[in-house]
């Protein structure tokens, strides 16, 4: 009996032992489990902060093209209205300028029917009066002289303005041509002829013989509007795969096979 009581003794210890173990190697591997999740919701974590920072650096670019955009917009709107202003002066110096010419030529016709007078004195001159009459010519001739000097400098300080204004308006204008060629710099549009709505890519019927890099960034529009922003990812001759922005899409909106994509950034001047 004193045997059978030593052999339950050791089989309990030796059970015991082994749940133990048992135990012990159960909790190492929950251990184990928790660590590693630990450590794949650290990397998530790390990325989704990455992925929050590029974002938020993409929509800061975005801000900025824009705002550069305004402003080319306004110096052209500017210089537009600086343009048509210095024309209605120009207008209004032409119609002054037609009128002393209209004044000009009155006077010249004054003086020729004074020359035609002293040329042909009538019968109211007479020894008595003559030098009275003569008196009056002179003093009329003189005054018409001093007219006439007078609207021929008015005149010639009209065309002086003229050309001034004329080449103020040349220099205006030949500045918003220049504008206008540099902004019709980022004119240039490619067409989306892919796009893969599962996996977040579309395809672009341009790349780098127009200039694009991976580090271009690129705006989608449709009907003039913008969609969305999309980024480069393999670029090839004549064509460019490029990652979707989703989060730069307005709800309910999705980029298509024949919407229009366009530089972001502003051509450098």
């Amino acid at each position: 009996m004193k045997v059978v009581s030593n052999v339950l003794l050791i089989l309990a210890a030796g059970a015991a032992a082994f749940f133990s173990f048992a135990q012990s190697q159960k909790f190492a591997d929950q251990q184990s489990i928790r660590l590693e999740k630990k450590a794949e919701e650290e990397k998530v974590r790390a990325e989704a902060t990455a992925t929050e920072k590029e974002r938020d650096n993409e929509r800061t670019a975005l801000t900025d093209a824009n705002k550069k955009r305004e402003d080319v917009n306004s110096a052209l709107a500017a210089l537009k209205a600086s343009e048509s202003s210095i024309k209605r002066d120009i207008a209004g110096i032409d119609t002054t300028l037609a009128t002393q010419q209209q004044e000009l030529a009155d006077l010249n016709k004054a003086v020729d029917e004074l020359n035609k007078l002293l040329k042909d004195i009538g019968t109211n001159v007479n020894i008595d009066n003559i030098g009275d009459e003569v008196a009056k010519i002179e003093a009329n001739v003189k005054t018409k002289k001093a007219r006439m000097e007078e609207l021929t400098a008015l005149i010639d300080g009209a065309q002086k303005k003229i050309t001034s204004t004329r080449g103020e308006s040349k220099r205006l204008s030949d500045r918003a041509v220049e504008s206008s060629v540099r902004i019709s710099r980022n004119a240039m549009e490619a067409v989306v002829t892919a796009v893969n709505q599962d996996w977040g890519f579309l395809v672009i019927g341009a790349g780098s013989n127009s200039g694009f890099t991976p580090q271009t960034s690129l705006l989608v529009k449709r009907d003039g509007q913008f969609i969305g922003r999309v980024k480069p990812t393999s670029i090839e001759a004549t064509q460019t795969i490029a990652d979707i922005e989703l989060e730069s899409l307005a709800p309910g909106v999705r980029i298509q096979p024949g919407d229009r994509v366009i530089v972001a950034q502003p051509a450098a001047n």
